[in-house]
C-alpha cells in the first residue's frame, strides 16, 4: 500500500491542498524519524527541520514546533502558560491527542483540537520541512504559512 494511502497522510494532504492547492505530501526514501534523518534525506540544516513535540500541563496538551536544531526550553513553556507541571505527553497520549505516532506527528490535521507555539527561530530559514503523518512523509513550507495553516503563536520557547 502506497504511504499516500495511509489515512493520516492523507488527512495532512487534505488539509495542505485546502490552504494551497499546489502544496503536496513528499515521499522520502529514508526515514525522516529524526530531525537528523530528516535533514540528510532532503538535503537541508538540520534547524529547518520542524520537529512536533507534545507536552502534557496540569490542564491539557500543548504542541510545540521547534527548530530540528534547538532543545525545547521547559522553563519558558511553564512561563508561557503560567503553570507549575509540563513534560513531555506519553506515547499513547501523543497518539490519542494529535491521531499520529511518533516520528510521524505533523504540525497539522491533529483528531483533538490542541494548542500550538511554534520556535521563533524557525524564522530563519526561507523553507521548512514537517511531517506528514508518516516517518517517510513530509512537507515543505514558509514560516509564514506554518503560523497561518496551524493558527500557532510565535515564541521563543527553545534554550
Amino acid at each position: 500500500m502506497s504511504l499516500l494511502n495511509k489515512e493520516p497522510v492523507l488527512r495532512v494532504e487534505r488539509i495542505l491542498k485546502e490552504f494551497d492547492p499546489k502544496q503536496k505530501v513528499i515521499i522520502l526514501k529514508t526515514s525522516a524519524r529524526t530531525a537528523i534523518e530528516a535533514a540528510t534525506s532532503l538535503g537541508c540544516e538540520v534547524g529547518a527541520i520542524v520537529k512536533s513535540l507534545l507536552f502534557r500541563t496540569e490542564s491539557n496538551f500543548i504542541l510545540c514546533l521547534v527548530a530540528g536544531d534547538r532543545k525545547v526550553s521547559l522553563y519558558k513553556i511553564k512561563k508561557k502558560l503560567n503553570c507549575k507541571d509540563v513534560s513531555m505527553a506519553l506515547v499513547q497520549e501523543v497518539k490519542n491527542i494529535t491521531g499520529y505516532t511518533i516520528g510521524g506527528v505533523s504540525p497539522i490535521g491533529h483528531v483533538n483540537k490542541v494548542r500550538i507555539f511554534i520556535d521563533s527561530s524557525l524564522e530563519r530559514f526561507s523553507y521548512l520541512f514537517a511531517a506528514a503523518g508518516h516517518p517517510n512523509c513530509v512537507f515543505k513550507i514558509s514560516f509564514i504559512d506554518l503560523q497561518k495553516i496551524t493558527g500557532g503563536s510565535i515564541k521563543d520557547i527553545t534554550e
